[in-house]
């Protein structure tokens, strides 16, 4: 029997969508509506309230949007979740403990998918249990363990998530090829494009033929995908790096129980560069090592403001005030890092010739991948008739001048830069249900 609509998810690291396709109408995104505002985008966070349990005993949840308004409302209280993404390919994170109850990665990502799923079913769709469903080339995070099959594993995880949510049959669809989807429905002749997917925790790309003699015929085209888990996340992490940890105790000294002089362990700061790690260091065992610090360090102040940003699980604060400072140094050549929470205040300013010198050598890696799959092609920049960047990453200048310097100004196009990929999985599950009627009980096109 065919299905009436088929959902379309967008699960990114930094922020999540929901598509909706039915047959014979261009499929639909949906919006929620947060302090007096509306949004297609859905943060990928979860809060858990720790003050507010169900019958079970369990924290209560909220997510996206809702999540970052308990969080606050909160006072901080709590355990706020980020960045979820990055760990599927982590062999060795498995659970973690939030209440007194271990959560698996998949039961995490379940909830924020759940909740997905109940704002369709609050409008009164009908999702059944098939799902089209967004992957990058390859997910953030090296080869652990000696493990190659890491992808793999990853998408084992990411349908286990899917099935806790009551999606049982999924079909994965590549986010580069998903945004080109989206970008061939403004074309009116036929193009060999470049699709650059840069997100908060990987940048992939594609190769393929669009237009409308792809989309008459049906196929699709593909001459090649590439990965690499670089992206919005590192960035964020070279501005903490450069700007903030250095106001919070990097590379300042203290005196050893044995009476050396010794650097402040650099590890404290790896964990304060990615905002999913911070919570990590809010233990019992760390917040005494900080305190065993503090008594010897020379600048012992800095160290006092890193205590309270962990003690009072500030992570969310601090990361917006990065964030920001990196929005706005799209658009101009100077922005001020400012975060202002006694005793942590911070007040640095960061010129656009400071951030492309931290960013230089990722970027590097960022081009270097997709000039490899240029090659791996057999394709030369000058057969490219357009490079469409999208993702919340693609609005940095370092990043669009690398491109304009490889293909031209003029071949490079972009458009609904945070939304492009699951408007494009919508286009995906509408091909789906126009073709095959949907999706079989074992995830295969009916």
């Amino acid at each position: 029997m065919s299905q009436s609509c088929l959902a379309a998810i967008d699960f990114g690291t930094t922020n999540s969508a929901i598509a909706v396709a039915q047959t014979d109408v261009s499929p639909r995104l949906l919006q929620w509506r947060i302090g007096g505002r509306t949004t297609e985008t859905y943060r990928s966070v979860i809060f858990f309230d720790e003050h507010d349990k169900d019958p079970t005993g369990r924290p209560k949840t909220h997510t996206g949007p809702y999540a970052i308004a308990a969080y606050l409302d909160a006072g901080g209280e709590g355990r706020l979740i980020q960045s979820i993404k990055t760990y599927l390919k982590s062999r060795s994170f498995t659970s973690t403990n939030i209440g007194g109850v271990n959560y698996t990665i998949e039961a995490l990502i379940a909830i924020l998918l759940r909740d997905l799923r109940r704002s369709a079913e609050a409008e009164h769709i009908e999702l059944g249990d098939s799902l089209v469903l967004g992957r990058p080339v390859h997910f953030a995070g090296s080869v652990t363990e000696g493990v190659d099959d890491g992808d793999h594993f990853a998408v084992s995880r990411l349908r286990k998530a899917a099935a806790l949510a009551g999606f049982t049959n999924v079909v994965f669809e590549y986010e580069p090829i998903a945004a080109a989807w989206s970008y061939e429905q403004r074309l009116d002749h036929d193009e060999l494009i470049l699709i650059g997917d840069f997100g908060g925790g990987t940048s992939d790309f594609c190769i393929l033929n669009v237009g409308p003699t792809r989309l008459q015929s049906g196929a699709r085209n593909v001459l090649g995908t590439a990965g690499v888990g670089i992206a919005g996340d590192i960035f964020d992490a070279r501005l903490v790096r450069h700007a903030v940890a250095p106001a919070l105790g990097l590379g300042d000294k203290t005196r050893s129980p044995f009476g050396t002089i010794m650097e402040i362990p650099r590890w404290i700061y790896s964990h304060l560069e990615r905002w999913h790690l911070l919570s990590f260091l809010n233990t019992p065992k760390n917040q005494s090592m900080l305190a065993d610090l503090i008594k010897q360090a020379r600048r012992p102040e800095k160290l006092v403001a890193l205590s309270h940003i962990v003690s009072d699980n500030l992570g969310y604060s601090l990361y917006s005030a990065v964030e920001s400072t990196k929005v706005t140094l799209s658009t101009n050549t100077t922005a001020h890092i400012r975060f202002d929470d006694p005793p942590a205040v911070i007040d640095e300013m960061v010129t656009r010739n400071d951030f492309d010198q931290w960013i230089l050598s990722d970027v590097d890696r960022i081009i270097e991948c997709a000039d490899n799959l240029l090659v791996s092609c057999n394709v030369t920049p000058n057969l490219i008739d357009r490079v469409f960047l999208t993702g919340g990453t693609s609005f940095l200048p370092q990043l669009r001048k690398v491109f304009e310097a490889r293909f031209g100004p003029q071949k490079i196009v972009g458009g609904k830069e945070l939304l492009s990929v699951a408007t494009g999985l919508g286009y995906r599950a509408q091909q789906i249900l126009e073709r095959y009627g949907g999706l079989t009980d074992d995830g295969d096109m009916g």
